[in-house]
C-alpha cells in the first residue's frame, strides 16, 4: 500500500542526530497522517551513523535504513533514497535539522492547492558566512553560464509529487545535483518561505574541496557556455595578434621599429601557447564527463538495508 508521505533524508557524520531527527520529524508528520515512512540513506559515513539508523529502525518500522557501499556524495545518498520512496508525496531535507520539520505541514499545505513541487526558501540563512558568500558566487556563476536563473536561498528541502519522483529516477547523469536536475523536470512549481535553522552539532560535512567539485560537476554538466567561452578567447587572441601584426608592420616601415624584438616574440609565445593549453583543458573536462558517463555505471550500491522489502528498487 502506497504511503502518503515519504521523507528522504541523505545521512552522513550524524550519529548524535539521528534520534532527534525522527523525533521532530514523527511529531511534525502525525498531524499530517500515521501514513509515512522515513527513509534514512547511510553515505557510509565514518561514525556510528548507520548504528544509531538501526537503532531506530528496530523502533518503528516506518523508519527504513539504506546504508551505501562507500561514500558517493550527497546527491547520489538523495537519488538511493528517492529510488526506494513509495508515498504519494516525498520531501527531501537534509540530516541536520537546518531544514526544520515542522516546516513540513506548511509544505504539503501549499502542495494541495495543486503544485507539483514546492521547494522551501530559506529567508534567514543561518549557514557559516563561508557557505554562505560561496553559495552566492556558485549561484551568480552558474545563471550567467547555465542562462538560468537560480536562488541561492533554495537548495534540497521541498515536496514533490510521486510523478515528479518517478521522472527524477529515470534520469541517470552521473554529474548529480538534485535542484538542477529538478529544474529540467518542469512541473507545476512554487516556492514558500521557511525557517532555517543553525546545523544540529554546529559542523558541515561540506569542505572546500567538495564544494569545488560540485559546482564544477553541476556547471558542466547543466552548461556548453565554458566551451563558447573558449571559442570567443581564441577568436579574440587571434584578432589581436592580427592587428598587432599590422602595427610591427607598419612600425618596420616607418622606422618606428628598428630591430626586432625578442622579448615580444617570446611573450607571444608563451601566451598562444598557456591559452592553447588552457583550452585543451576545458575541452578535456568535457571529454572526462562523456568518458565516465558512456561507462554506464551505476550510480549507487547498497550494501544493507533495514525496514525495506525485496524488489523496492
Amino acid at each position: 500500500m502506497m504511503p502518503a508521505l515519504s521523507v528522504i533524508s541523505p545521512v552522513y557524520m550524524a550519529e548524535g542526530i539521528i534520534a532527534e531527527l525522527v523525533s521532530q520529524l514523527k511529531n511534525s508528520l502525525s498531524p499530517i497522517t500515521e501514513d509515512y515512512e522515513i527513509v534514512l540513506v547511510n553515505d557510509a559515513s565514518p561514525d556510528n551513523s548507520w548504528g544509531s539508523i538501526v537503532k531506530e529502525c528496530k523502533k518503528d518500522k516506518r523508519i527504513k535504513g539504506i546504508s551505501l557501499s562507500r561514500n558517493f556524495g550527497q546527491h547520489y545518498a538523495i537519488t538511493a533514497g528517492l529510488s526506494y520512496a513509495k508515498g504519494e508525496w516525498v520531501v527531501v531535507m537534509d540530516c541536520d535539522l537546518q531544514d526544520k520539520p515542522e516546516e513540513i505541514p506548511s509544505l504539503y499545505k501549499k502542495a494541495q492547492e495543486g503544485y507539483d513541487i514546492v521547494l522551501a526558501r530559506r529567508v534567514n540563512r543561518k549557514d557559516h558566512l563561508f557557505k554562505r558568500v560561496s553559495s552566492k558566487l556558485f549561484h551568480h556563476l552558474y545563471s550567467y553560464l547555465s542562462g538560468m536563473k537560480t536562488d541561492s536561498g533554495i537548495a534540497n528541502f521541498g515536496i514533490y509529487h510521486i510523478k515528479v519522483i518517478k521522472q527524477f529516477n529515470m534520469m541517470k547523469e552521473l554529474s548529480r545535483s538534485f535542484p538542477s536536475l529538478l529544474s529540467y523536470l518542469g512541473f507545476k512549481t512554487t516556492v514558500i518561505n521557511v525557517k532555517h535553522s543553525d546545523s544540529f552539532d554546529g559542523k558541515s560535512s561540506y569542505s572546500l574541496r567538495k564544494l569545488l567539485k560540485l559546482s564544477g560537476d553541476v556547471i558542466m554538466a547543466n552548461s556548453n557556455k565554458p566551451l563558447k567561452m573558449t571559442l570567443k578567447l581564441g577568436f579574440t587572441i587571434s584578432l589581436i595578434s592580427f592587428l598587432l601584426a599590422i602595427y610591427n608592420i607598419v612600425a618596420r616601415l616607418t622606422g618606428i621599429i628598428t630591430v626586432a624584438g625578442f622579448t615580444t616574440t617570446v611573450f607571444s609565445i608563451w601566451f598562444v601557447g598557456g591559452l592553447i593549453l588552457f583550452v585543451l583543458g576545458v575541452v578535456g573536462l568535457y571529454i572526462g564527463k562523456i568518458f565516465d558517463q558512456v561507462k554506464d555505471r551505476q550510480l549507487f550500491i547498497v550494501s544493507e538495508k533495514i525496514n525495506i522489502e525485496d524488489g523496492s528498487e
